[in-house]
């Protein structure tokens, strides 16, 4: 037997349910498809600041950028690679050239903070003079409006800080300080997200790209804890959920 027609009421019916029915949206990215330049800031010849027991903030930036490559792998990230491992002092506009020749979907640039120098006081480390500032601490996090994936890169540093004050962290508000070397508009007063637009590192950058200071290392008591395995974990995993989380979404 032929199938019966079917009635205009019923044929108007599904018409209604399938526009009704939700469609799920697309995500912004697959993660093992996603390639994910990791930076590790400076290198071990200019190597940054300086923290407050003399140790270079390069060692610092290396260590955790390392741990962020793992936590993003073990997210399933598996494209995630340390953007120059053999440490050659790239400038901040080589480090954007090479990931844009590297096809990165992502570019996360990982470094330590320090202060202004009129906030620093002396002590004797190991019977040297050395600088501290314990005036300041916490984490801080950049993007560029010169980026040309400005929104999606403002997107993820808003997720990145919000992961960060999450585990506990708090951000540093004195990049928004009106001196001198600071004056950095405040984009996100709960995700301690600054907007930055000469960071070459991130507005020469054709991918999504954020640059993310975990902390400041003049500080005395923040020093101790960046450089203990707690801490970088606890970073890294942060970042990791943050990039899941925007990889994810639509």
């Amino acid at each position: 037997m032929g199938a019966r027609a079917k009635s205009p009421l019923f044929l108007a019916a599904l018409v209604l349910a399938c526009l009704l029915s939700p469609i799920s949206a697309e995500a912004k990215c697959r993660p093992a498809a996603l390639s994910i330049a990791v930076d590790a800031g400076h290198g071990p010849k200019i190597s940054g600041a300086t923290s407050a027991t003399g140790q270079p903030e390069y060692a610092f930036n290396l260590r955790l950028a390392k741990q962020v490559v793992a936590a993003l792998k073990a997210a399933g990230f598996s494209r995630a690679f340390l953007l120059d491992p053999k440490g050659a002092d790239l400038p901040p506009a080589a480090r954007a050239a090479r990931a844009n020749a590297a096809g990165a979907g992502l570019l996360l640039s990982i470094h330590h903070d320090s202060a202004q120098p009129q906030f620093f006081e002396t002590w004797t480390v190991d019977g040297k003079t050395r600088r501290y500032c314990d005036r300041y601490h916490g984490y801080s996090v950049f993007y560029s409006g010169r980026n040309p994936r400005a929104a999606a890169s403002l997107d993820l540093a808003k997720r990145i800080g919000g992961r960060m004050t999450a585990a506990g962290f708090p951000f540093t508000r004195h990049h928004a300080a009106d001196i001198p070397g600071e004056r950095r508009p405040l984009v996100d007063d709960k995700a301690g997200v600054y907007r930055y637009d000469g960071l070459a590192v991130l507005a020469r950058a054709r991918m999504p790209a954020v640059l993310l200071e975990a902390g400041v290392i003049v500080n005395r008591e923040e020093e101790k804890e960046l450089a203990g395995g707690k801490r970088q974990e606890k970073t890294a995993q942060a970042i990791a959920q943050a990039v899941t989380n925007w990889c994810a979404a639509p």
